[in-house]
């Protein structure tokens, strides 16, 4: 894969009641693909469940940019739910994802994907905790983040450096090889798809992130972190993708 003129590549937005923040951070990301990619993109709101206008300001922007812009929705809430579902439906060489706050700086996005298109790389994801990486936010979220991380070191001795930035792509081949092996649905989705991609022999490629915390995320962040830790010990103890590629 090294035409980048012929690459297509799908940006998700998993995204639940977010009515508020959907349509500046769709034009947003709009605007920097155009100035800023050769390759053929496309971005798409998944709406999980929302309750408010979510899902109708995701079909205005799609009926506006129709070439650029589309959705898909689910009935249920979770973000793993909503990225699988839009990944293993795309039919673009490149997927990725990303949080519709864009806390993440949008300028990290090129190399995540050209780390896919110009080397054997499969997995490419942000990174708050490589060295050169820019990073803002509260002492309590940068405990539990590093104290995680540390966790997943001692219980794996993986190489990746941060499994829960909100900014990943892979490509459609590991897509098909990983995710219907991946369980959870929600938050631990993103260390999942990590930990068995490195199980089954895949190079991830990490990028360090300018990230700046959004004080209005709705994440619970002690009661995700416990269903993040059952996560990795479920993955621990478990034998799925231990086999040869």
């Amino acid at each position: 894969m090294h035409d980048k003129e012929a690459v297509r590549v799908d940006v998700v937005i998993p995204v639940y009641n977010e009515e508020g923040d959907l349509e500046r951070s769709v034009m947003a990301l709009r605007q920097f693909l155009l100035e800023n990619v050769d390759y053929d993109w496309r971005v798409v709101v998944a709406d999980n469940a929302s309750a408010d206008r979510t899902l109708d300001i995701a079909k205005e922007l799609a009926e506006r940019y129709p070439e650029q812009v589309t959705y898909v929705h689910l009935d249920q809430k979770g973000r793993g739910r909503a990225l699988r579902r839009a990944w293993t439906e795309s039919d673009a060489d490149i997927v990725s994802y990303m949080d519709v706050d864009l806390s993440t700086d949008l300028s990290a996005f090129p190399p995540l994907i050209d780390a896919l298109i110009d080397s054997e790389y499969d997995v490419a994801i942000g990174s708050r905790l490589k060295r050169g990486a820019q990073v803002q936010r509260g002492l309590k979220r940068e405990f539990i983040s590093r104290s995680y991380n540390l966790l997943i070191k001692l219980l794996f001795w993986h190489t990746f450096s941060d499994a829960q930035c909100g900014f990943k792509a892979v490509t459609r081949r590991a897509v098909q090889d990983i995710v219907p092996l991946i369980k959870d649905q929600a938050w631990f989705f993103d260390s999942e798809l990590l930990l068995l991609a490195q199980r089954m022999g895949y190079k991830i490629f990490e990028v360090p992130v300018k990230w700046t915390d959004d004080p209005d995320s709705r994440v619970k962040i002690v009661s995700t972190a416990w269903e993040d830790i059952k996560g990795l010990f479920r993955v621990r103890f478990s034998s799925v993708g231990k086999r040869q590629r």
